[in-house]
């Protein structure tokens, strides 16, 4: 007899197999709730609703180092598979009225995000950091929805002195705020408005933001990593095998994603000169260019980890392993 699990996560092409019915996880009765990622973690991270959902790994990483909780009666557990991950220097937009022509300038500038703890924002004060010389409490933070107003934060931060944070007002939104110069720069997972509609002044910071980011993982190994699949720990403690079923499930199904992705007899997406951006990501990025598992990933997620506690977000420093279910680090070949 099966075991009903429900998962929640977008609609990805890596993911389309196990939504599709051509994969299915060894010994589980798989239901896949394909909604916006935005629902699914807020959802998951308040009420934890779903069996198995795809998460934020910054609101991953902060519920399972809270202050008093070990890995072990953390309400998640993770796999190591990563079906969101993106390079986040195009995420940085600004203001023409703010004067920022290079990083630097963003030092004593008012910044939105709609959420601190977003992990694209986690990324992309860490790379502004680490490479560009502007100190995480450098800007004063203002929160608030991207395009509708009153979005608070998923999860509750406790951050440290000096970071200056505050909400915007109840009717107003970062994108406006930026098209108004109230605001004059913003991090952003999602496209603005007012930069996609063009004619109100706001540029992206790096641009073209590719041979930035190409660059940066020529020098780093880094492709940032931005969503992990988790299981609730109920669910875990109660058949730890589903670990694994689901790490090698999500495993086969994006290997039949990657089959025949730069085929040229017939088009599979609507993409004409596919094919050559598939040739040109795997002699930068190399042949694997979205490896699941610890290994191939630990450069980056140590980076994140570092990066989480040094902006106040996780409440203690972990290793890597710490995150993930021990069932999926080992390779059951032999």
């Amino acid at each position: 007899m099966s075991v009903p699990i429900t998962l929640a996560c977008e609609r990805y092409d890596r993911t389309e197999a196990l939504r599709d019915g051509r994969v299915r996880p060894a010994g589980v009765d798989l239901t896949y709730l394909a909604q916006p990622v935005e629902e699914t973690f807020f959802r998951m991270a308040r009420f934890g609703e779903f069996d198995a959902a795809e998460m934020s790994l910054s609101s991953y990483v902060v519920s399972a180092t809270r202050a008093g909780v070990t890995s072990a009666d953390s309400p998640f557990v993770a796999l190591p598979v990563f079906p969101s991950r993106l390079f986040r220097h195009s995420s940085v937009y600004v203001s023409a009225a703010s004067g920022i022509r290079k990083p630097a300038d963003l030092v004593g500038k008012r910044v939105g995000v709609a959420e601190y703890q977003l992990t694209a924002n986690v990324w992309i004060r860490g790379i502004l950091a680490d490479e560009h010389g502007v100190p995480v409490d450098a800007v004063s933070y203002r929160t608030g929805g991207l395009h509708q107003p009153g979005r608070v934060e998923k999860l509750k931060v406790d951050l440290p002195e000096g970071i200056d944070i505050r909400p915007i007002g109840p009717g107003q939104t970062l994108s406006d705020m930026l098209a108004t110069g109230e605001i004059d720069a913003l991090y952003t997972p999602r496209t603005p408005r007012s930069f996609a509609e063009g004619g109100h002044g706001v540029r992206r910071l790096f641009d073209p933001a590719g041979p930035v980011e190409e660059e940066y993982f020529r020098r780093t190994g880094i492709f940032p990593i931005m969503h992990v699949v988790v299981l609730r720990r109920d669910v875990y403690t109660r058949d730890r095998w589903l670990a694994r079923s689901l790490f090698d499930a999500f495993a086969e199904a994006k290997r039949l994603c990657e089959e025949g992705i730069d085929e040229t007899a017939a088009a599979r997406y609507m993409l004409p000169w596919l094919h050559d951006e598939v040739a040109r990501t795997r002699a930068v990025l190399g042949e694997d260019y979205w490896p699941y598992g610890l290994e191939r990933n630990r450069t980056a997620l140590s980076a994140f980890l570092r990066y989480s506690r040094e902006q106040g977000l996780a409440a203690r420093g972990i290793e890597p392993e710490e995150l993930f279910a021990p069932e999926t680090l080992e390779s059951t070949l032999v």
